[in-house]
């Protein structure tokens, strides 16, 4: 019945150690990044910044239409008075202050490896922060990509979850339809995206809290997706 799967990246395949809101990190991560450009940054720049960072906070300013890095970057750098030239180095340092110690949960690379033997569909549809480039945004994925012959991300749409743009995009590509592919996140987002867009939603909760977000099944361990694709 089911002929695709498309997860969530983050706390779905990839743990994180980072907190999903990165406001407490701002400063260790924009002084990576000035440190890289070999500028100084004074205390009042650094809340400059801060402020532009948390205007782009989608865990305080939820939105649906997705941003660009170049968007936020640019604006940051003008209101530090600092030359474009450093944007794309500036950026990347940042990124890559929260790209460090991610890893695949163990119970992943064999659940997908059994889906792919048995010809379904692997794909990714997950949220960008801070407009993250999916040069950095797939690198968590890296060890697991093979697997996975659509990552998606809301930069190639142009839409954040729960927007169903998304699903749209990846049914309309996979040529598969809605009424055919499972939904697999961590997020009442990720839930309510899959149930808006007609796609079977499947909840990963992988903590001992009861979570319901409106999700036809749930699942505590990704060892128990098979059991729903086939």
């Amino acid at each position: 019945m089911y002929k695709a799967v498309i997860f969530d990246i983050g706390q779905t395949l990839i743990e994180y150690n980072q907190p999903l809101n990165w406001s407490k990190s701002y400063r260790s991560a924009l002084e990576r990044a000035a440190m890289a450009c070999n500028i100084r940054l004074s205390d009042q720049n650094y809340q400059t910044a801060i402020s532009v960072l948390a205007m782009y906070n989608t865990r305080v300013h939820p939105r649906e239409r997705e941003i660009s890095s170049n968007e936020l970057f640019s604006n940051m750098l003008n209101k530090l008075n600092l030359p474009q030239q450093l944007l794309n180095q500036f950026k990347r340092e940042f990124y890559l202050f929260f790209n460090n110690e991610t890893c695949v949960y163990e119970d992943v690379s064999p659940v997908l490896k059994r889906l792919k033997d048995n010809e379904i569909i692997l794909a990714t549809l997950s949220d960008v922060a801070y407009g993250m480039d999916n040069e950095f945004a797939l690198a968590d994925i890296s060890k697991i990509k093979d697997y996975i012959q659509f990552p998606i991300t809301s930069n190639d749409v142009g839409f954040r979850k729960p927007n169903t743009r998304g699903l749209v995009f990846l049914s309309e590509i996979i040529n598969i339809p809605l009424s055919q592919i499972i939904m697999v996140g961590d997020e009442e987002k990720d839930i309510i995206c899959a149930n808006n867009a007609g796609v079977y939603s499947v909840l990963i909760n992988r903590s001992e809290n009861f979570k319901d977000f409106g999700q036809k099944e749930t699942i505590h361990t990704m060892l128990e997706l098979p059991e729903i694709v086939l």
